[in-house]
């Protein structure tokens, strides 16, 4: 990559860097306060949104440090190599666990609270990122770029990603056997629940109105979930199709800057899922407003110079005095 787009690019990427640990790390703490890690879904959410930090705090940076070529050890250019593919299996696999939760939830409505408890989520989550791990570190076990390790006379190299990681890999394994499968099976099951749901609509009439509002409660977080999914396939799709492309046939020139908009937009997903929950997720929605209530009472706080004033506080919605520091010092403790 030229100087100048070398530039631009770094840029970009600590700009997404920025918005998705600052914008993932709201998320978990929206999650965190309004209570609703107690649901099996909120659970999920928040490790896909663990996946979209990590992305910003070290995918991102390892993949700036890969791009500049640094050259450093062969096995510890593989190892960054293979970080930078675990946040991607984690999400793919994390997603397709919330499309399973949501398809129970539809499926199973009277026994769903037993059978998908918390516990059984965390853990769910767990193996998410268990078998995310070993996925992604398979090149660490031989199957990596053997060309390369034999072209250099000492083991030391300039890190690239295509260097080490072999495309029969990309292509064949992570594409065609960790990517496509899942995402079939995920555009089948959100099929079948909303198959399912305009079912139960239809068939509602005389319900009570608070069946109603619970089912038009599932419908929305289903569409949410599903905008999720679509804007993953939309960020990742292009840079899976470039990697094939030029696999199957290596005569197509793929210009620079079209692989480095690929890799852009792969990072960029993970910057936009917090602002879908922050639109489409009323729970988390609810936790924003107060959050940045919180944030607008102090500001407002910090520039009141009268001596007495009534302030609403956000949080409880009860409205509290503020007395001056002058009152504070004949003995009355200010608040």
């Amino acid at each position: 990559m030229v100087l100048g787009g070398g530039v631009i690019y770094i840029s970009l990427e600590v700009l997404i860097a920025v918005g998705c640990c600052l914008g993932n790390v709201l998320v978990i703490w929206a999650v965190w306060r309004s209570g609703a890690l107690n649901q099996s879904t909120f659970c999920l959410i928040v490790s896909l949104a663990m996946a979209d930090f990590l992305v910003g705090a070290v995918a991102i940076p390892l993949a700036v440090v890969v791009d500049i070529h640094v050259k450093i050890p062969f096995y510890a250019c593989l190892f960054i190599s293979c970080v930078l593919i675990v946040p991607l299996q984690a999400s793919v696999l994390t997603l397709l666990a919330i499309a399973v939760d949501r398809c129970l939830r539809v499926c199973i409505p009277l026994r769903y609270n037993s059978t998908v408890t918390k516990k059984r989520s965390w853990i769910t989550a767990a193996v998410c990122w268990i078998l995310a791990s070993v996925l992604g570190f398979l090149p660490m076990f031989g199957w990596y770029n053997h060309d390369t390790l034999a072209r250099y006379n000492s083991t030391s190299i300039d890190c690239q990603f295509i260097d080490v990681i072999p495309a029969s890999y990309l292509v064949h394994f992570i594409y065609e056997c960790c990517f496509l499968p899942p995402l079939a099976v995920m555009i089948t099951l959100y099929g079948y629940i909303f198959f399912k749901m305009r079912r139960l609509s239809r068939g509602r009439a005389g319900v009570a109105a608070e069946t109603g509002g619970y089912n038009q409660k599932e419908h929305k977080l289903a569409r949410s979930l599903v905008l999720v999914l679509a804007l993953f396939i939309a960020c990742w799709l292009p840079l899976h199709l470039i990697k094939a492309i030029t696999f199957y046939n290596q005569n197509i020139h793929v210009p620079s800057i079209a692989l480095y908009f690929g890799i852009l937009l792969s990072h960029g997903n993970s910057m936009v899922n917090p602002v879908v929950y922050a639109f489409k997720i009323p729970k988390i929605k609810q936790e924003y407003r107060k959050i940045w209530r919180r944030v607008i009472g102090r500001e407002q706080k910090a520039d009141i110079n009268t001596p007495a004033s009534n302030t609403l506080d956000s949080h409880d919605g009860r409205v509290h005095g503020e007395i001056s520091p002058e009152v504070g010092v004949n003995g009355i403790n200010s608040t």
